[in-house]
């Protein structure tokens, strides 16, 4: 299992700010995310990082059990 942990708009689209998902394919986990959260999740999902331990996530990489995974929308500074 990993430990999710959404922020702003994110944190807004699937209701929640943490939950445990089942660990692997980064791929594999946005379709449960968007699955269990629906079409808003979906939409912010598309436009965030997903960061795992700290590191920035590409399309097939693997989360491993026991990460935690964050979900950061774009954030406008000033």
């Amino acid at each position: 299992m990993i430990t999710v942990r959404y922020f702003a708009a994110a944190a807004e689209a699937a209701g929640l700010d943490t939950e445990q998902v089942p660990s692997g394919e980064i791929d594999d986990i946005r379709a449960l995310l968007g699955a269990r959260h629906g079409d808003g999740l979906e939409r912010v999902l598309a436009r965030c990082a997903l960061l795992a331990d700290g590191s920035r996530l590409e399309p097939g990489d693997v989360v491993p059990s026991g990460a935690t995974l964050d979900v950061l929308p774009p954030f406008a500074g000033g």
